[in-house]
C-alpha cells in the first residue's frame, strides 16, 4: 500500500453546498470527520495594502515573506482556483490577506490577523502529519468557524504503531466452560440475572476472545482487518488525531506546541471529536449506534435496575471514563449489603427500645429526677421525664447491635477495596491494559508560557552583561591582541559545551507555594469560623427562646435549635464548597505544575483537603467537642463573658450527631444532584441559547438539516471528572467515618447513587461534548484517598463508640457497679448532685416554678456537695476514662487485623485472569513461531530455486549463512547474495507484511540495499 508523493500531499478541500445529512463525514460522503476544531470568527473585512480589486467570495490565501510555503497555502492543489487574482505575483516580504466579503472594507483587528496566521501554520503543519482538512466553503461574517480533520489509513497505521495500541488478531480461543457443580451454578444464575442485563449487541459473544498485540504495520497479516474504514472504532481514531494535535508546533508565528496550547490563546475555541449522530433513534433498533445504545439501555432513569453497559462505555468514552464508571458501580452494589446490615441494626434499635432500662428510667416521672437549669437566670430547673423523646430516639442509634455495625462497616470498606482491585485488575485484562506504558506529557500552557518568560529575561540578563563586560577597544575600534585572543577562546568553549535544558525550578514556584501555604490556612480558619458563627448562634437563640414567656417556645428550644443550626450549617458547606472549588483551580495555577496528571493530581489533592474540611468540622464538632468544655453548675465556661457553652442533650450527643449527619449527608446530595447537577447546566444552556438564537435562526435559514459538528459545538465542553469522584469521595466519607451514630446512611447513599448513575449517564450521552479516550490502569490518586479514609474511619468509629455514645458508661456501670447485674439504677448513676447555694450570684433561676429545691442535678461524673472533695471528678470518672480508652486501642487492633485477614484472603488476581493470560501468551507465541516458521521455510525454497537456476553457486543448508528467524533486516552479504560476476542472487525482503516481493530478482544496487534496510511505509 505504497502511496505515491501526489496522494500523501492532501490538499484542503472545501465542503460542498449540500453536505451529507448528521454531518459524520467529509462533503464526499466517505471520510469520516475524526476531529473538529472550532475558531470564532468575528468581523471580517479586506486588508490590503494596494489592490483594490475584490476577490471570489471563498478564496482566502495568504502569500508571505518565506513564512508559509506556497505548496501548502495553495488553492490551485485544493482545485478551489487559485494564486492571486489577475495573475499578479506578490514579491517577497510583501504580505496580505483576502477575505471574502464583498460589503465591506472594515479592516479586522491586529490580533485577529495575527490568530489567522496562527491557524495556517498550525493547519499546515497538521497536513505535513499526513491529515486531511475540510473547511466551508462559505465564509461566515461571524460566528464559529469549523475545521474538520480526517486521518487516513496510513496515519493511523503509523500512530496506532507508535503509540503501541493493542488491536484483535485473526487468532482467537473460547474460554473455559465450568464443569460439574460449578457450571449449572453459574447457568441458572445467568438466568436470574438476564433481565438486569442491557440489551447491548454483539454481547452474545462473549465465549470467544480474540488475541490482542501492539498494533505493527510489518504484521498487517495478522489482523482481522475487515475494513479499513471500522478497523479503528471511532474513539481510537479521535485519539489517534488528538495524538497527533497535541504535539503538533507553532514555531514561524508563535512558539507553542499542540492544540491546548492554541486554545488557551484564543487561537482556537474548541477541539473534540464528534459523536456517533443523534441519541435519539429514528429508524430500527438493530441500526442504531452506539451513542444511541448507551442512551437506550444506560442513561435512562428506568433503567435504573440494569447493569452498566461498561465496555460499551469504555470503547465510546475511552477507558477512564469506563473505570469511574465501573467504579461507581461496583460501590453501588456493595452499598446493598451494607444497606440491609444498617436496616437490621435500625430494626433492632426499634425493636428493643420498648425494653431499654435507660429510657425507661428517663421516662419514668415517678423517678422525679430535678435537673440544674439550661441558662443562667431565666431558665428554671427541669424534670428529667420531660426528655423522654430524646432518650427513646436516641436509642435507635446509640445500642449494641451499633458496635457491631461499626466493626461491620471497617470490614466493609477493606472488603469494598479489595473487591474493586480484583475488578480492576479484571477489567485491564479484559480492555488490552495490561503492560501499558504512561504516555509522555507535553507541557501545559501555562507552564510554557512561564518558561518563555523566564527564557526571555536570562537572554535580556546576557545581553545587559555582554554589554557591561565588551573588552575594550583600541581608539581605531579593534580588540587588542589579548582580549581577542581571550573572547575566541570564550566562544569556542560556548560553542562545545550543550546548552542546558531549560526548566523551571522550586525557586521560580516558590512565591505559588507560599500562597498556597498561606491561602489553604486562612481557608481552615475561614472554616472554622464558620462553625464557630453557627456555634454562637445556638447558644445566643437557645438564651433568648429560654426566655421566651411562651411554655411551648420554651419546651422546643433543644428541638428548633438543632435544626436550623444544621440548615445552616449544610447552606455555609454548599456555598463554601463551590468557592473552595474555585480557590483550589487558582491554586493549583499558581504552583505551576508542568503536565496535565501532575495539574490533576495536585488539584485533587487541594480540592479534596479544602472539601472534605468543610463537610466534616460541624460534624467532628458535635461528635468529639461539644458538650466537653461546658464546665459545671456553678462554675461553667463562657463565650465573650455573657453566653455559656453548650451542653449536650440528656440523650447524649450522639443523637444530636446522627442528625447533623443525615440533614448534611442528604441536603448535600439532593441539592447537588439536582440544582447543581442538573438546574445549572439547563440554565446555562437556556441563556446560552438565548444569546445565540439570532444567529442560530440565521444559520438554520442557509444550513438544513443542522450538521452533528454544529450540535456538539451547541453541547457543554467535559471538564473531567473530579467533581464527579470528589462528590462520591465525600459520600465515602458519610457512609464510612461516623456510620456508628447513623445507621441509615448506605441506604441513603444507595438511593443517591442509583440515581447519580444515571443522572451521570444521561449528562455524557445526550449534555456534554464528546471527551477524548483517554487510556488509564487505574482510578490513580483516587484509591490512595479511598484507602486512606478506610483506615481513617476505623479510629473515628473507635472514638465515636466510646467518647460519644454511652456503650462504654453502661459495660462499666453493669459489670462494675451495679448491685444487680442489671442496667437498673444507670441513669441515677450518671447523674451527679449541685447543692443550689452554691450558684453564682445572678446564674441562680428567678422565677422558680418547682417549689423550694435544694439540690439539683447534672449528667457527669463528680463528687457530690457533701463530699471532702466537692465536685472533683469521682472514682467513676477515671474507670469510665480508662475503659473508654481501652476500647480505643481494642477496636481499633482488632478491625486492623481482621482488615489484613480479609486483604490477605482475597487475591488481587483472580485465578481464572491468571490462567487467562497465561494462555494468551502461549497462543501468541506459537502464532509468532509459526509464523517465523513460514519465513524461514520459504527463504529457504527461494534459495533453493536460486541454487538450481545458477549451478555454479552452492545450495545453502539450514545450518549455512541462513539468517536467524525473526529478523527483519536484509540478509548479511555473503553466500547468500552471489558475486558481483554473476549478476546478484535475489534480494530475500523479510517482512511479516508480505511476501510477495520474493517472486522476482532483483539486481543487487545501493539504492535497493537502502530501500531493503527500512521498512516499507504502509
Amino acid at each position: 500500500m505504497q502511496n505515491s508523493p501526489s496522494e500523501d500531499k492532501t490538499p484542503v478541500v472545501g465542503s460542498s453546498s449540500s453536505p451529507p445529512v448528521g454531518g459524520l463525514c467529509f462533503s464526499d460522503g466517505r471520510r469520516k470527520v475524526d476531529y473538529v476544531l472550532v475558531s470564532h470568527q468575528r468581523r471580517r473585512g479586506s486588508i490590503r495594502s494596494f489592490v483594490s480589486t475584490s476577490v471570489s467570495h471563498d478564496r482566502l490565501s495568504i502569500v508571505s515573506n518565506g513564512n508559509f510555503p506556497t505548496s501548502v497555502g495553495s488553492d490551485a492543489a485544493a482545485g478551489r482556483g487559485g494564486g492571486v487574482p489577475g495573475g499578479e505575483v506578490a514579491s517577497v516580504g510583501e504580505v496580505f490577506m483576502e477575505m471574502g466579503g464583498a460589503a465591506g472594507n472594515e479592516l479586522t483587528e491586529p490580533a485577529d490577523h495575527e490568530m489567522h496566521l496562527i491557524r495556517q501554520e498550525f493547519e499546515a503543519s497538521l497536513l505535513e502529519a499526513g491529515l486531511e482538512i475540510e473547511r466551508d466553503r462559505e465564509l461566515k461574517t461571524h460566528g464559529p468557524s469549523f475545521t474538520r480533520i480526517h486521518a487516513p489509513w496510513p496515519v493511523l497505521c503509523r500512530e496506532a504503531e507508535f503509540l503501541r495500541i493493542k488491536v484483535p488478531t485473526k487468532a482467537s480461543y473460547e474460554l473455559k466452560e465450568e464443569s460439574g457443580f460449578g457450571s449449572t451454578m453459574s447457568t441458572v444464575w445467568r438466568k436470574m440475572n438476564q433481565p438486569f442485563q442491557p440489551k447491548v449487541p454483539h454481547q452474545d459473544q462473549e465465549r470467544t476472545k480474540f488475541l490482542t498485540h501492539c498494533f505493527s504495520r510489518d504484521k498487517l497479516h495478522l489482523y482481522n482487518i475487515p475494513s479499513k474504514d471500522t478497523f479503528f472504532d471511532n474513539a481510537t481514531r479521535g485519539r489517534i488525531v488528538y495524538e497527533i494535535l497535541r504535539r503538533t508546533v507553532c514555531v514561524r508565528t508563535c512558539q507553542t506546541i499542540g492544540i491546548s496550547t492554541l486554545i488557551a490563546k484564543g487561537v482556537y475555541d474548541a477541539a473534540f471529536p464528534l459523536h456517533d449522530g443523534d441519541y435519539k433513534v429514528l429508524g430500527q433498533l438493530e441500526e442504531r449506534s452506539d451513542r444511541q445504545v448507551l442512551n437506550d439501555e444506560w442513561a435512562r432513569y428506568s433503567a435504573f435496575y440494569k447493569y452498566q453497559p461498561i465496555d460499551l462505555v469504555r470503547k465510546y468514552f475511552g477507558e477512564k471514563i469506563g473505570l469511574y464508571f465501573a467504579w461507581l458501580g461496583v460501590y453501588t452494589q456493595l452499598l446493598i449489603p451494607a444497606s440491609i446490615v444498617g436496616i437490621i441494626v435500625f430494626g433492632y434499635g426499634v425493636a428493643t427500645v420498648d425494653t431499654n432500662v435507660p429510657s425507661l428510667e428517663m421516662c419514668d416521672e415517678r423517678l422525679n429526677f430535678t435537673m440544674c437549669p439550661l441558662c443562667d437566670g431565666a431558665c428554671d430547673f427541669w424534670q428529667l421525664s420531660t426528655a423522654c423523646g430524646t432518650a427513646r430516639a436516641s436509642h435507635l442509634f446509640d445500642n449494641p447491635a451499633t458496635v457491631f455495625f461499626a466493626i461491620f462497616m471497617s470490614l466493609w470498606a477493606v472488603l469494598f477495596l479489595e473487591h474493586w482491585k480484583r475488578r480492576q485488575i479484571s477489567l485491564s485484562f479484559s480492555w488490552d491494559l495490561t503492560g501499558i506504558e504512561d504516555d509522555e506529557e507535553h507541557p501545559r500552557p501555562k507552564y510554557e508560557t512561564i518558561l518563555l518568560q523566564k527564557r526571555q529575561r536570562k537572554q535580556k540578563n546576557k545581553k545587559k552583561k555582554k554589554k557591561k563586560n565588551e573588552p575594550e577597544k583600541q581608539e581605531d575600534g579593534t580588540v587588542t591582541g589579548k582580549d581577542r585572543w581571550r573572547q575566541k577562546l570564550l566562544s569556542a568553549m560556548a560553542a562545545g559545551i550543550p546548552a542546558a535544558i531549560e526548566k523551571l525550578t522550586w525557586k521560580d514556584r516558590l512565591p505559588g507555594y507560599f500562597i498556597n501555604v498561606s491561602s489553604i490556612l486562612f481557608m481552615f480558619g475561614l472554616t472554622f469560623s464558620a462553625v464557630f458563627g453557627v456555634i454562637i448562634y445556638r447558644i445566643t437563640v437557645s438564651a433568648l427562646m429560654a426566655m421566651s414567656p411562651d411554655p411551648e417556645t420554651k419546651s422546643n428550644v433543644r428541638v428548633t435549635v438543632t435544626a436550623t443550626a444544621v440548615i445552616i450549617n449544610l447552606v455555609v458547606i454548599l456555598i463554601l464548597d463551590e468557592i473552595y472549588g474555585a480557590v483550589a483551580l487558582w491554586l493549583t495555577e499558581l504552583e505551576i505544575p508542568k503536565t496535565e496528571t501532575h495539574f490533576e493530581e495536585r488539584l485533587i489533592l487541594k480540592a479534596f483537603l479544602l472539601k472534605f474540611m468543610n463537610a466534616y468540622a460541624p460534624i467532628f464538632y458535635v461528635a468529639f467537642f461539644k458538650g466537653r468544655f461546658a464546665g459545671r453548675p456553678g462554675n461553667y465556661v463562657y463565650v465573650f463573658n455573657d453566653y455559656r457553652m453548650e451542653e449536650c442533650a440528656p440523650g447524649g450527643c450522639l443523637i444530636e450527631l446522627c442528625i447533623q449527619l443525615s440533614i448534611i449527608m442528604l441536603g448535600k446530595q439532593l441539592i447537588q444532584n439536582n440544582i447543581f447537577e442538573i438546574g445549572i447546566p439547563k440554565l446555562k444552556k437556556l441563556v446560552r441559547a438565548i444569546k445565540d438564537k439570532g444567529s442560530a435562526e440565521k444559520e438554520m435559514e442557509e444550513e438544513r438539516p443542522p450538521q452533528q459538528w454544529n450540535l456538539d459545538y451547541a453541547l457543554a465542553p467535559f471538564e473531567g471528572l473530579t467533581p464527579e469522584y470528589m462528590e462520591m469521595i465525600i459520600q465515602f466519607g458519610f457512609v464510612s467515618l461516623f456510620v456508628a451514630s447513623f445507621p441509615l446512611a448506605p441506604l441513603f447513599a444507595l438511593l443517591n447513587n442509583v440515581i447519580e448513575i444515571r443522572l451521570d449517564a444521561k449528562k455524557f450521552v445526550t449534555e456534554l461534548r464528546r471527551p477524548v479516550a483517554v487510556r488509564a490502569k487505574d482510578i490513580g490518586i483516587w484509591y490512595n484517598i479511598l484507602s486512606g479514609m478506610g483506615k481513617f474511619s476505623v479510629i473515628i468509629n473507635a472514638f465515636v463508640i466510646s467518647f460519644t455514645s454511652d456503650f462504654i458508661p453502661r459495660l462499666v456501670y453493669q459489670y462494675m457497679f451495679s448491685q444487680t447485674g442489671t442496667m437498673h439504677g444507670f441513669i441515677d448513676h450518671t447523674l451527679s448532685y449541685f447543692n443550689v447555694s452554691n450558684f453564682k450570684p445572678g446564674t441562680a433561676p428567678q422565677n422558680l416554678e418547682q417549689g423550694d429545691i435544694t439540690v439539683c442535678r447534672y449528667k457527669d461524673y463528680r463528687e457530690p456537695p457533701w463530699s471532702p472533695d466537692a465536685y472533683t471528678f469521682s472514682k467513676q470518672y477515671w474507670c469510665v476514662l480508662a475503659a473508654r480508652l481501652a476500647f480505643v486501642i481494642l477496636f481499633q487492633n482488632l478491625v486492623m487485623f481482621l482488615s489484613l485477614v480479609v486483604a490477605w484472603g482475597i487475591p488481587d488476581v483472580p485465578k481464572t485472569i491468571v490462567e487467562q493470560f497465561k494462555r494468551e501468551k502461549k497462543l501468541l507465541v506459537d502464532v509468532f513461531l509459526r509464523e517465523e516458521k513460514e519465513k524461514f521455510q520459504l527463504i529457504q525454497s527461494l534459495f533453493s530455486k536460486d541454487a538450481t537456476l545458477h549451478p555454479g553457486t552452492h545450495p545453502l543448508h539450514p545450518g549455512q549463512g541462513l539468517p536467524l528467524p525473526g529478523r527483519y533486516n536484509t540478509l548479511p552479504p555473503g553466500p547468500t547474495q552471489g558475486s558481483a560476476g554473476d549478476g546478484g542472487g535475489p534480494r530475500a525482503r523479510c517482512r511479516a507484511a508480505s511476501f510477495s516481493q520474493f517472486s522476482r530478482n532483483i539486481p543487487p544496487s545501493p539504492r535497493s540495499e537502502n530501500e531493503n534496510s527500512r521498512h516499507t511505509a504502509v
